[in-house]
């Protein structure tokens, strides 16, 4: 298998593709609080048109790929994505980010269609923090949702927990859901302001761990399957992990193995990246796979060495994106 690396000699072996950008909540730190304008449909990439792509990048070398949105399960018939990308290459790492507020009803079809893993968006367990944070979301469908993950076996399961000044701070309730099931929680520094909510937010991760350490000693653990950039630990008796993303105390560009395509087919090198490069031009104008696999290579020539810190959205929000 050929691989795909960029100038500083980072193989890119992770497709971020979203299949949507819209969602069925407006969490604070994702979009602001009118939400944002939607894409025509036309404007969307195909099924189809995503499946090529994947196929191309899978030749040259990409062996992940995440399923991301807005929220990826708002947009209909989405196994049959899965089954159709899992076609091109048995070994191929299908994951999905989720709120997993309409995953209970999907779980087992995303597991049988072929998805290995999931990452649910859970940033409180009090469900009227949640409510407030999700701007409306129901705490015990998202709950219910990592359930029928773990029951349909996906595995690992992550929570992933957006920590936030004044607003969820607190991750006692965390420790406890740890202690009772075999998920991952993650927990992640703030670094985007392209919601509600500005840096004074921020909360680093040395002071989650402060807050962790008194129900326990943390032992570091060795990374599970998709770990990504995410530290790991174990607190004793649980039968779950907990990890820490740092992209602002201690950043992991040098690490960093991702190609991001969005929704309407732009391609992004970085997260923060405000170039795009629209491969969707040459999907629908009749471009040769050659073509394509050109385009996402020089895509990967202008990736930057790092993002520089905190940054602004100028022009899109996350959910836009991706994450």
């Amino acid at each position: 298998m050929t691989s795909l690396t960029d100038r500083f000699s980072r193989t890119i072996d992770y497709l971020r593709l979203a299949v949507t950008d819209r969602c069925n909540l407006r969490c604070v730190y994702c979009m602001p609080p009118e939400g944002v304008p939607h894409l025509d449909h036309a404007e969307i990439l195909t099924y189809e048109e995503m499946i090529r792509f994947t196929r191309i990048a899978v030749r040259a070398g990409i062996s992940k790929v995440r399923l991301t949105g807005g929220e990826p399960l708002v947009r209909k018939d989405l196994p049959y994505l899965i089954r159709e990308m899992a076609s091109l290459r048995p070994s191929l790492d299908i994951s999905l980010t989720t709120n997993g507020t309409l995953l209970a009803d999907h779980a087992g079809e995303l597991a049988g269609a072929g998805l290995k893993r999931v990452n649910v968006s859970i940033d409180s367990l009090d469900p009227e923090t949640y409510r407030r944070i999700t701007r409306g979301g129901d705490l015990s469908a998202a709950l219910r949702g990592v359930e029928a993950a773990l029951e349909a076996g996906l595995r690992p399961v992550k929570i992933n927990v957006v920590v936030l000044k004044h607003l969820n701070e607190e991750v006692d309730d965390f420790v406890d859901l740890v202690r009772r099931l075999p998920v991952h929680v993650r927990f992640i520094e703030y670094m985007s302001p392209c919601g509600a909510v500005d840096e004074s937010y921020f909360v680093s991760a040395g002071e989650i761990v402060s807050q962790l350490e008194k129900h326990g000693s943390l032992r570091r653990s060795a990374p599970p399957p998709g770990a990504g950039p995410a530290s790991y630990y174990r607190l004793p008796g649980a039968k779950g992990l907990i990890g820490f993303i740092s992209p602002v105390s201690s950043h992991f560009c040098p690490r960093c193995n991702r190609l991001r395509l969005t929704a309407d087919g732009k391609m992004r090198p970085c997260l923060f990246s405000q170039e795009e490069d629209d491969v969707r031009r040459l999907l629908r104008g009749g471009g040769s796979d050659r073509e394509i696999l050109r385009a996402i290579r020089d895509c990967l020539a202008r990736k930057p060495r790092d993002h520089g810190g905190l940054a602004s959205f100028t022009d899109r929000s996350m959910s836009q994106i991706g994450g």
